[in-house]
């Protein structure tokens, strides 16, 4: 690929009605195209356990107001996971842990680095509930994943923000993408682990 077609790709940010976040683009192929919607799954954990799971995608206009509200059924006091790949290869990521926070305190700080959570493809974050099982993922590709016995709270907020099950939805990270970064969000990264506390895991 040449580097003016490479440029065409990076400006490419809307199909349909999808917005992609900056922090993420498609590939040449378009194995994937990006739409609205939400997925049912079952994840396998390392003893067995099957966990149901959800997956979501959603249009960058509402997709982080729609993260901060998927959290509430998690509880007042929550555990939090920063995840990054800056000053890694780029298979993996480092995780940051931080046990004990309370949620509104913390959905504070996550709008504070809103540009940060939204445009970096470098970072991630999990939050996690004390009470039960249940997790609620923003990864680097700004999807949406859920893990919880009961899954009908966050279904609920969904239909509420107009996302609806997609049979057979394809997610960005199942096809050829770019993820895209600035040294700045590696600075900004930093600030965010020391305003929340976190530790390595």
């Amino acid at each position: 690929m040449n580097r003016s077609s490479f440029a065409d790709l990076l400006r490419v940010d809307r199909y349909g009605d999808f917005l992609l976040p900056p922090a993420i683009r498609l590939g040449r192929g378009l194995s994937v195209i990006p739409r609205e919607g939400y997925r049912l799954d079952c994840f396998r954990d390392s003893s067995g356990r099957e966990i149901p799971m959800l997956a979501a995608s959603v249009t960058s206009e509402k997709l982080f107001d729609l993260f901060l509200s998927l959290t509430e059924p998690l509880g007042e006091i929550v555990d939090v996971v920063l995840e990054t790949s800056h000053d890694t290869d780029g298979a993996n990521h480092r995780d940051l842990v931080r046990e004990r926070i309370e949620r509104p305190i913390l959905l504070s700080y996550f709008c504070e680095f809103e540009s940060l959570l939204m445009n970096d493809g470098c970072t991630g974050v999990a939050v996690i509930s004390r009470v039960e099982p249940m997790e609620i993922q923003f990864d680097e590709h700004k999807i949406i994943i859920i893990y919880a016995n009961n899954l009908e709270p966050f279904i609920k907020l969904l239909y509420e923000a107009d996302i609806h099950p997609v049979s057979g939805l394809s997610l960005i990270p199942e096809g050829e993408h770019m993820h895209r970064s600035a040294p700045h969000y590696r600075r900004e990264f930093a600030q965010l682990s020391t305003l929340i506390g976190v530790v390595i895991a």
